[in-house]
């Protein structure tokens, strides 16, 4: 099976650095090249980028969105495995899996005249850095669409939500003194675990929505403490939380700044989100996936329009007005220890992209004319 095959080796790539963001870029475009498929290439904060477009000329336009950047991995999760229906490796789930069928579809579809198909493959979605990212650099030089799928992992259902992100560094005051005598100082990283704790229990942390259970905290990283003899008067503690839909991050970001000793700055920040389940490109993919979904074991209709708590770079289309969904291959594991990615969902995943980019014309040909 070619998706496997080339998920396996993009899961090669160690692609958390450079060097190998550099590799494996080249390897898709490459790839693509060979199969006839025009790309073009750049670089947005030194990260490579690419953009490819097969199909029609003009009309409706569909773009298939990736990314190759990983989050860190010990080395031995760059080196792909097969267990049975499941291929393990740094990437297999988030999101490699996802982009080799991405590219195997592209070239299935290369030769259609019906709809315009964009591929666009970032190195930057699980940046940390603040400000525009690759996909809006895109975006922004004319690589967009009337759709777009990004293909996060969502267990072949479409994503029609997601939380918004609040990065937070907390700065925690506390006491210095001798390490032999703790009670004459005041523990900055014990009161960094207490602030924390504090958090979880603010009244958002409580809410939910249609989709979600409740927002997401999660402490990710600590740095406190200078000295093995000595009572750290100073931590620092990295928060990630998750906003549902809905919510309001500076009435959350007022709530954490009112936690005592503490001084609270934004890392970054994204909006949740969102997208009409009525929009005709929404529909027809829902379709596509209740067709396929429909055989045994297939998800249940009502399950196929879900919440994800990760967030991604649908947002970018979103904010320039393209209806965009997260739409990925079944797995689990992401970013963890044990990734992986079921290898029949890859071809089931690029038969229905490709089923989808060919129900297209006929779902716009019966939308409803409005009158004015």
């Amino acid at each position: 099976m070619l998706e496997r095959t080339l998920a396996e080796r993009l899961i090669t790539y160690e692609t958390t650095s450079l060097e190998g963001i550099q590799s494996a870029t080249g390897f898709v475009k490459g790839w693509l090249e060979a199969r006839d498929v025009e790309v073009s290439d750049g670089r947005h904060n030194g990260r490579p980028f690419l953009a490819a477009t097969v199909g029609a000329g003009e009309g409706p336009t569909v773009v298939l969105h990736g990314h190759l950047d990983v989050v860190p991995a010990p080395p031995e999760q760059f080196l792909p495995r097969v267990e049975g229906d499941r291929l393990y490796g740094r990437g297999a789930y988030d999101m490699k899996g996802g982009l080799a069928a991405m590219m195997c579809a592209v070239r299935d579809l290369a030769d259609q005249r019906d709809v315009r198909v964009r591929l666009l493959c970032v190195a930057d979605e699980e940046s940390e850095e603040e400000g525009p990212k690759a996909s809006d650099h895109l975006i922004a030089d004319g690589h967009t669409g009337d759709f777009a799928i990004t293909g996060e992992p969502t267990d072949l259902r479409i994503g029609v939500q997601a939380k918004g992100v609040l990065a937070m560094r907390l700065a925690i005051r506390g006491k210095a003194a001798h390490g032999s005598t703790p009670w004459l100082g005041d523990n900055a990283v014990l009161k960094a675990f207490d602030a924390f704790r504090r958090i979880e229990s603010l009244p958002f942390a409580r809410e939910s929505s249609e989709l979600f259970d409740r927002p997401s905290i999660n402490l990710g990283r600590i740095h406190g403490g200078d000295a093995l003899n000595k009572v750290p008067d100073l931590c620092l503690v990295d928060v990630d939380v998750r906003y549902l839909p809905g919510q309001d991050p500076d009435a959350i970001l007022a709530a954490v700044r009112e936690l005592p000793d503490s001084e609270v700055s934004v890392l970054f920040q994204r909006v949740p989100a969102m997208v009409d389940r009525a929009d005709p490109y929404v529909r027809t993919l829902a379709e596509v996936v209740a067709d396929r979904a429909s055989g045994p074991g297939g998800p249940p209709a009502e399950s196929i329009s879900v919440g994800r708590d990760g967030a991604s770079d649908a947002v970018s289309f979103l904010a320039a007005g393209v209806p965009a969904v997260e739409f990925g291959p079944s797995g689990g594991g992401h970013h963890g220890p044990d990734e992986w990615v079921s290898i029949s969902s890859l071809e089931g995943y690029k038969s229905a992209l490709v089923e989808f980019v060919r129900r297209v014309p006929r779902r716009l040909e019966l939308r409803p004319v409005r009158v004015a």
